[in-house]
Parts: C-alpha cells; structure tokens; sequence
C-alpha cells in the first residue's frame, strides 16, 4: 500500500506544483480576464507542463536510474556471468531489432529487473544481485526478454505521452470546471470565475480527484503493457522459461527496494486487492502466469 501511496501522491504533488505556477504567474487570472474565448494560452501552458514535465522525466529516466540504485554499468565485464549477463541482452536486443541497452547490476536482495530510457536504441537494462543469485540462467534470460520487450514495445515513451497529456488534461480540465463552480459560488457576479483565491482552492481540490483519476488510466496501460512484455520474454526465451520466472517471483514475492520513479518498471510490483488494484502498475502474477499458460 505505501508504493500505492507514492505513485499517486507523486502524479498529485506535480500536478498541485503546476497549480501554485500558474496561479503565481497570473495565469489563471489572466484567462479568467479574457473569458472562456481565450482559452488558447491556457491550453499551451498546461499542455507545456504537462508534456514538458513527462519528457523532462523520460530524458533523465536512465542517470535517475542508475543514480537512485546505485547500479553499475558493465562497461567491460569483469568475470564469466557478467560476460553471459551482456551477451544474453545483446542477442535480445538483436532478435528485437533494436539498439544494444546499456547493461547494469543494482545491489539489491530481491529478485527484481527493469529497462528504462528516453528512445529503444538508448536504453539501459538492469537486474538486482539477488535476482541473479536466485533464478538460475533460463529464468534469467526470459526476464531480460521480458524488459527488451519493454524496450522494444516503446514502452517507456508510450507512458510518458500517456502521463503527458492526462496531466495536462487535467490541468485544464480543473480549471475550466473550477472557473463555473467559482462563478455559481458568487451568485453570477463573475460569470468568467478564476479571479480569487476560492477558485484557487476549488482547482486544487478538482486536480486532486481529476488526479486520481489519471492515475487509474495510467496504472491501467501499465498493467496491459505487463503482458505484452510477458510474451515478448515468452518470445526470446520460451514461453516455459518466462513462465518459470514468474512462478519463481511468486514463490518469494517481496517489497521492492525500487525507488517509485522506475518501479513501474520493474518485472514485478507490489501486491494489492479490492480497490487498491486500480493503482497498480503490474498485475497479479498468478493472472500473468495464467496469459501465458493460456496462449497458443
């Protein structure tokens, strides 16, 4: 539940700093001047930081990667499974089609992976040290399949545009909502609304629920996307191997010591029910066991 909290609380706290922004640079009270006509810069500016905030993320998505789990690069391997580590990813990203990832090793005791960066030829691939303590190399090598699936889906630029334009949809959507809930609450007075500080906490409170909402949708992609990348290991490795994986994880399922910038793309996430389902990032594993048993 505490990753749960940090994936929406993260979405909500940009979203509540693009609010103080805009109220502090005149924003809102400059379009509550020219009425609902002079929407235009408003839209701009949402769809600036909305999309501008999203693609800052993505570009600095592999330093903040490394940087935040202290991964090493394996820039000249050093011993026999750093050499098998490298050559598995480069004949991935071969079969794949796409640029050779950089390759790292993060310290952690959980068994965990994850692929990140801003385009398929500039990527980067990292396993934890307890995943390759734990899985044995057919196991491994579906879950660097499943992440150069990751890679080779787009999946990181897909998700960014997805966050980008729900945050600047919801941007302006509080406002446009905040401004006719601000003209009802003053009897009318004002019918172009935005011009005072109630407005400013109806749209802070409309970016919170419209936020949540957002990042349902997000959540939801990210589950989809899971089992896509499930099929591209299943692809690379045999779908036993990816299958055997995942029955490995489940076994020993633990919390993640991901920070909640890339857990989203780590090969497992946190476990939920009820509710608190349509915030995960990854589906249940017995649910993406079962997709792979059920392929043909």
């Amino acid at each position: 539940m505490r990753r749960i909290a940090l994936f929406i609380g993260t979405n909500l706290a940009v979203l509540f700093l693009l609010s103080i922004v805009c109220h502090l640079l005149g924003v809102d009270q400059m379009q509550a001047a020219r009425g609902f006509g002079g929407s235009t810069g408003l839209l701009i500016f949402a769809a600036v930081f909305g999309m501008g905030g999203a693609f800052i993320s993505l570009a600095m998505s592999k330093w903040m990667a490394k940087m935040s789990t202290g991964a090493r690069v394996i820039s000249e391997p050093q011993n026999e499974t750093e050499r098998w580590l490298v050559d598995t990813v480069r004949r991935h990203a071969q079969n794949a089609g796409i640029g050779m990832p950089e390759v790292a090793i993060y310290d952690a005791p959980e068994m965990n992976a994850f692929a990140t960066g801003m385009t398929r030829n500039s990527s980067l691939v990292a396993v934890s040290s307890g995943l390759l303590q734990q899985m044995d190399r057919e196991q491994v090598t579906a879950v660097l399949g499943h992440e150069i699936g990751h890679v080779a889906n787009g999946d990181m630029v897909t998700l960014t545009l997805i966050q980008g334009v729900l945050n600047t949809l919801v941007i302006l959507a509080a406002r446009i909502v905040g401004r006719l809930v601000d003209s009802w609450l003053s009897g009318g007075r004002d019918n172009r609304g935005g011009s005072g500080i109630g407005y400013f906490v109806v749209v802070m409170v409309l970016q919170v629920v419209f936020g949540l909402f957002a990042s349902m949708i997000v959540a939801a992609f990210s589950r989809w996307r899971e089992f896509r990348a499930d099929a591209a290991g299943a692809k690379f490795a045999g779908r036993g191997a990816m299958i055997s994986a995942l029955q490995r994880l489940q076994a020993n399922h633990g919390e993640s010591t991901l920070p909640n910038t890339i857990a989203a793309f780590g090969i497992s996430g946190p476990l939920a029910d009820g509710f608190r389902k349509l915030f995960m990032s990854h589906p249940p594993l017995d649910e993406r066991i079962a997709a792979l048993q059920s392929a043909s």
